[in-house]
């Protein structure tokens, strides 16, 4: 198995690759539940909480500046793939048309298929960050989070919400779904923050 789909890394390669990780030869689709079945032209993307309420299509994401990003992803399953190529818009520019309340200090990602995901809002408004809707030249597929997923490369990929239709500003840090299910609080990598504590009792 290790062989035939991953890689151990060497060579400048590994010093890219946290600690436990393989390198993939492909790109693994790992999804709880299935993937849901999204209407594009119905699409939407919600502004809620400790913000202004808004809502945007996907024409409106279309509309603003367009980047491509290179970036290593890391999945806490252990493989990672680098180098992978996206086009998208940036976090930072995402924030510019939203009004956030200052005593927002966390922020709940929400998907469709009622996944959820908590993130720092320091660690969301890093200027690496992007919302992606193009995959190595290709328009996102629905497996891979299409049409438009979130990617926070310094942290494990399940921070990288696919599906994602939400903000939720809060002035406190919630669990979300991958949180209450065992998963680790931040998820960085390079510390192997994995899983949570608690659930090992």
């Amino acid at each position: 198995m290790l062989g035939k789909f991953f890689q151990k890394p060497g060579g400048e390669q590994s010093d890219r690759v946290p600690p436990g990780q393989y390198l993939t030869k492909g790109f693994p689709v790992l999804t709880y539940g299935q993937t849901p079945k999204i209407d594009v032209e119905e699409w939407q993307f919600r502004v809620w909480g400790l913000a202004k309420p808004a809502t945007f299509t996907l024409s409106d994401f279309i509309a603003l500046p367009q980047n491509e990003f290179t970036a290593d992803f890391h999945c806490v399953t252990r493989w990672s793939k680098l180098d992978v190529k996206w086009t998208g818009v940036k976090v930072t520019d995402f924030m510019k048309l939203i009004e956030v309340d200052p005593k927002a200090i966390h922020v709940m990602e929400h998907c469709y298929g009622g996944y959820t995901t908590n993130i720092p809002l320091e660690d969301f408004v890093r200027e690496e960050n992007f919302f992606a809707h193009t995959l190595f030249g290709e328009p996102l597929p629905a497996e891979h989070g299409g049409p438009l997923r979130l990617v926070v490369p310094h942290l494990y990929a399940w921070k990288s919400a696919k599906w994602i239709n939400g903000l939720e500003f809060l002035d406190r840090e919630e669990s979300g779904f991958w949180e209450r299910n065992g998963y680790h609080r931040r998820g960085e990598p390079w510390a192997e923050e994995r899983y949570s504590s608690s659930f090992f009792g």
